[in-house]
């Protein structure tokens, strides 16, 4: 086969279409299987080294049909939508957005530039919009989509040490002015801390900052954390509230941080990847009073929006803030000063050519309206305080602390070293047999299981039958010595 001929077979428009009617068939009957938990396991127990030699290689000939690679990674992959997965914070997709990431996909419309993303900039702007008015951000507010909480949070420190440095560090560098640090909570996802690195400030620019005993960052240690950033010969620029946690789904008191940054001229930066979402739902959204007094936000989608990874909103309270952290010449890409093209948002990110993203939220909104939205974060919540009731319930099980949000940490009550080693007992054998998926985190010392309830389908009999697989998994172990 020639050179061309080859290329014309694989753009071919009636294969392709072929092939997307076998593509959509397929997911709809497995969207089918997972949903109604008709399929048996939600992962597969099979060990990293077979799943690596069971995955075909390709050659330099076509080979397979697509649904044949579909059907391959459907039966041997992690099956989100099943309502037995309460593990990490992976949100199921909801399958509109689904179909819009097929349609970027082919368009690849790239929304760095107008000139590449005509349709696709002002569907960000839109939804950058939307998401600042449900959080109540004035409307000076802005933002840009970035990929992942990782990058968003370093996006935004950026621009919070452009704003109060006090200097152009981002001409001029570190060098030239004083050593800067944050005030943080202990309990802060680690990508705060990395982001720091990045900047160059290392170890002694994160100051952590003790939390209560429901893992919130304690308020009235600021003043101490201060005068140690102080000691350290440091400047704090920016104080950073969690909303909420990771290992425990607790929200800081955003309030209160916020009149701390205030008095000491702090900017206030609040990590809402994976808690943002709380706004849109009328019986939690008292849970992040105060966001709307962050000077920045980082929210992600794809955490609890029923959004495909990756897609994530850093919003800022002044929208010019976006505009001076990243200020530079291209003038292969843009032409006039970044504050004067808000259609060109490549001049707002790290990233240069970046996926379409806000356009597959945006297709969801649209085709279910917001209501739908918060539905969900209003019945993932509320499956987290099924959980915890039921925990509380039983005379052999303990709760850490009543759930913030959709996280819950909890364990079967056995003490000491002992009773850490039956829990990651009964977890790992649980994982291996395929039946569940939930995490564990050290917490005061100890193992805790931990769930985080995602998926709106999760009902009493998986949260009872969760209950029960574990408790029955322990107490095997302790008969036979199992560790």
């Amino acid at each position: 086969m020639d050179a061309l001929r080859r290329l014309r077979a694989a753009f071919d428009a009636a294969q392709f279409r072929e092939s997307g009617h076998d593509l959509v068939d397929q997911l709809a009957d497995y969207l089918d299987a997972t949903l109604s938990g008709r399929m048996p396991t939600v992962l597969p127990a099979c060990e990293p080294d077979d799943q690596l030699a069971a995955t075909p290689m390709f050659g330099e000939e076509p080979g397979s049909m697509v649904k044949e690679v579909a059907e391959d990674l459907l039966r041997r992959g992690f099956h989100l939508h099943h309502p037995r997965t309460m593990g990490h914070q992976d949100g199921l997709p909801i399958p509109a957005a689904a179909l819009a990431g097929f349609l970027t996909s082919l368009m690849n419309n790239d929304p760095s530039v107008y000139e590449t993303g005509p349709a696709v900039v002002p569907i960000e702007v839109r939804v950058l919009r939307w998401m600042s008015d449900e959080i109540g951000l004035p409307q000076g507010a802005g933002g840009v989509i970035t990929n992942g909480g990782s990058l968003g949070n370093l996006t935004a420190l950026l621009a919070a040490r452009q704003a109060r440095a006090g200097f152009d560090l981002w001409s001029r560098g570190q060098s030239s002015g004083e050593d800067l640090c944050l005030l943080v909570s202990e309990q802060a996802h680690y990508c705060v801390s990395r982001a720091v690195r990045i900047m160059g400030w290392g170890d002694e620019g994160i100051v952590k900052v003790p939390v209560d005993a429901n893992k919130r960052l304690e308020v009235a240690a600021l003043p101490a954390a201060l005068e140690e950033a102080k000691a350290r010969g440091r400047r704090p620029i920016v104080v950073v509230g969690s909303a909420c946690t990771t290992a425990t789904g607790s929200y800081d008191p955003l309030d209160a941080i916020a009149d701390f940054a205030e008095a000491h001229g702090l900017w206030f930066h609040v990590d809402a990847a994976h808690g943002g979402s709380v706004v849109l739902s009328p019986e939690y959204r008292d849970r992040a009073a105060g966001l709307e007094r962050a000077d920045s936000i980082v929210w992600d989608c794809h955490k609890m929006m029923m959004m495909p990874a990756l897609l994530t909103a850093v919003l800022f309270r002044d929208g010019r803030s976006s505009y001076e952290t990243f200020r530079q010449e291209a003038t292969y890409l843009f032409e006039e000063r970044p504050d004067e093209e808000w259609y060109n948002p490549g001049n707002r990110t790290v990233e240069c050519t970046r996926p379409g993203s806000a356009v597959l939220l945006y297709m969801a909104l649209r085709v279910h309206g917001v209501g739908v939205f918060r539905d969900y974060v209003t019945r993932c919540f509320d499956v987290a305080r099924m959980l915890a009731a039921k925990v509380e319930a039983a005379e052999d099980f303990e709760l850490h602390m009543q759930p913030d949000a959709n996280i819950v940490c909890f364990r079967f009550r056995r003490e000491g070293a002992a009773g850490d080693g039956l829990h990651e007992h009964a977890r790992r054998v649980i994982l291996e047999s395929g039946r569940y998926y939930l995490t564990s985190v050290q917490l005061d010392g100890k193992n805790w299981l931990r769930c985080s309830l995602q998926n709106p389908f999760t009902d009493e009999p998986e949260i009872e039958g969760l209950l029960e697989t574990i408790r029955t998994e322990i107490r095997a172990a302790e008969e036979t010595g199992a560790r």
